[in-house]
């Protein structure tokens, strides 16, 4: 190769290549680290309903260091959503000194547990509400998904009754439960719960509406119809069971 001229003009175009890329790298790399590029402005998109912005500067403050090219934005991102009532946080520059940042907020669907919600995701969170009008959810550790499911198309089905659902419980047996606003709990079983929801809101005109006393425990588990009971009724030896009368 040394005595071919053409092979060696290759060589060093290839070395002064990886040489000048080299260099242009070193000056990249101490340009972006000089404080000519600063963090002037962290800005959110929109203003928080639940997130106290005192509480975003606070980590803002504690976890972003460099400058607008070196900072770490995944370890901004990571660290603000560990904030209370934060769910996803996106963080981005916008040249030559800003970085916007974007904080989707739970909302609060129904009461896990004393110090848990469920959000409209079906996501267990942990967090307080002092809103009244929330639902309790009842289940196993990873159903609030499928409880955050049902829920919605129970409440579609009961809809003509004007009865809000209150709390539903699923069983480790898979067997679902419901008490709505007016104190009435139905027991839907494990199987065809809509089916038997909607026959029974088709019927309830009819029928428990029509009863000197109003039924507090409705179970839904019949075939052709359903059993009630009456205050103070044992619900194993109290009901009465007919075609969609009781």
């Amino acid at each position: 190769m040394w005595d071919n001229a053409r092979s060696l003009r290759r060589f060093a175009n290839a070395l002064f290549g990886i040489s000048f890329a080299l260099v242009l790298f070193g000056v990249a790399h101490v340009v972006v680290h000089l404080p000519l590029f600063p963090l002037r402005v962290v800005q959110l998109d929109k203003a928080p309903q639940q997130v106290d912005p005192e509480w975003i500067d606070a980590v803002v403050r504690s976890e972003l260091k460099g400058t607008f090219f070196t900072a770490d934005l995944e370890h901004l991102r990571a660290s603000l959503e560990q904030l209370p009532w934060v769910r996803k946080v996106s963080v981005r520059r916008q040249f030559p000194g800003r970085l916007m940042v974007s904080v989707e907020e739970h909302v609060a669907l129904a009461r896990w547990s004393a110090d848990a919600l469920v959000n409209t995701y079906g996501e267990v969170f942990p967090a307080e509400s002092d809103a009244a009008e929330l639902p309790v959810f009842l289940g196993q550790p990873g159903k609030a998904a499928e409880m955050e499911q049902v829920y919605g198309e129970l409440g579609e089905v009961l809809k003509p009754l004007q009865q809000r659902i209150v709390q539903i419980s699923l069983s480790p047996r898979h067997q679902w439960r419901l008490r709505l606003e007016n104190g009435l709990v139905l027991v839907l079983g494990r199987d065809e719960i809509q089916q038997r929801l909607t026959r029974f809101v088709a019927v309830y005109p009819y029928s428990l509406a029509a009863m000197p006393a109003t039924a507090s425990y409705v179970d839904l588990r019949y075939g052709n119809g359903f059993a009630a009971y009456l205050p103070g009724m044992n619900e194993k030896t109290g009901a009465r069971n007919s075609n969609g009368k009781v």
